[in-house]
């Protein structure tokens, strides 16, 4: 599942070729995604200039000055820019011309989404109870330790729900864990305002980088320019279940945690 990094990905990729354009033309090939494509699109997008792109968690959003188109890729969508002309391929659900060019969603899954918010963004429903970004300056250990207290919920799971803080999916919270030794398993409440610190710290450099690289290819990932992402060469624990340690050579353990696949090391974990 595409996650911030690569959603952040995406998002400079595409922003460049399609910034301050106005749509020409939208067409829906596929409107049965995770919800319905809105059929009133075409009407609401056509002579409309992008006033700015930007991201609130993992969604994209592209802001026109009578609303807010909300994308998210869900399990396996991505965005494209290519020519107009570009004969489309099977799962390229919709494309939003943008003069000698169009932005075009793939999705073979169809669990993404393609919404409309005619008025503040920030109201949507699936935006309005979102935690703050984990990049920003309001995401800090003091914050973590003090939504933390007397939760008996595992740290991981804490870790990536997304009204504590948005955006830190399942790889990344594996590897910021890691880095800061605490096992995933332990309950939130048990962390100490040192070690959520010291997390905060991880998850940040642990994003950062990411981003920098161009994001995590697994299986469906590619940014918006088909090139994938290159973060997955450098993963300490996600993926890595029984391989050697990197700090201590023992076996790392895999599990299950919430239905998520979770890897951590017995001894360098605690």
């Amino acid at each position: 599942m595409p996650e911030l990094p690569e959603v952040e990905t995406t998002l400079r990729g595409v922003s460049p070729h399609i910034m301050g354009r106005a749509v020409a033309g939208v067409v829906v090939r596929e409107p049965r995604l995770r919800w319905p494509v809105p059929p009133e699109l075409h009407g609401l997008l056509v002579g409309q200039s992008l006033v700015s792109a930007s991201r609130r968690g993992k969604y994209l959003l592209l802001a026109f000055a009578n609303g807010t188109l909300m994308i998210h890729l869900g399990m396996s969508g991505s965005l494209r820019i290519v020519p107009v002309g570009t004969p489309a391929a099977l799962h390229d659900h919709v494309d939003i011309i943008f003069g000698r060019n169009l932005l075009r969603y793939h999705d073979p899954r169809r669990f993404g989404s393609i919404l409309w918010q005619p008025g503040d963004v920030t109201e949507h429903a699936l935006l309005a109870h979102l935690g703050p970004e984990p990049l920003s300056d309001e995401f800090t250990g003091e914050y973590l330790f003090q939504r933390s207290r007397k939760r008996t919920q595992n740290i991981k799971q804490f870790l990536m729900d997304s009204k504590v803080v948005v955006g830190v999916g399942n790889i990344y919270a594996n590897e910021a864990l890691f880095m800061a030794g605490i096992k995933p398993i332990r309950k939130a409440g048990t962390i100490t305002r040192h070690q959520y610190q010291a997390l905060v710290e991880r998850v940040k450099f642990v994003l950062a980088r990411s981003i920098e690289q161009g994001g995590t290819t697994l299986r469906d990932f590619v940014g918006g320019d088909g090139k994938p992402g290159y973060f997955k060469q450098q993963l300490l624990a996600y993926g890595r279940g029984g391989e050697p340690c990197v700090q201590c050579q023992k076996p790392l353990k895999e599990v299950r945690l919430g239905q998520r696949t979770t890897v951590y090391c017995t001894v360098c974990q605690s």
